[in-house]
């Protein structure tokens, strides 16, 4: 699921967010990364340019208000 409304910089960085999911914490493990350290010092922008997950699209001059995205992929299960 993607949740976001930006307008493609949000606060001081040049990030307008950052992809997270499942798979994120076991990804950062294995590059050695320690993210309890990163939100201790809510430091979410070099946590995910670290894994390479941020989101820079650069300023869109546009508030496009919220967007979400949700993908459901078919169950073998009845």
């Amino acid at each position: 699921m993607l949740a976001g409304g930006t307008d493609g910089t949000d606060g001081p960085t040049d990030a307008a967010g950052a992809f997270a999911s499942g798979f994120t914490i076991p990804k950062a493990r294995e590059l050695g990364i320690d993210g309890l350290e990163y939100l201790k010092r809510n430091d979410s922008y070099n946590f995910f340019k670290h894994l390479g997950d941020l989101v820079i699209t650069g300023p869109t001059k546009t508030n496009v208000m919220d967007v979400y995205i949700l993908l459901v992929s078919p169950s073998d299960k009845a």
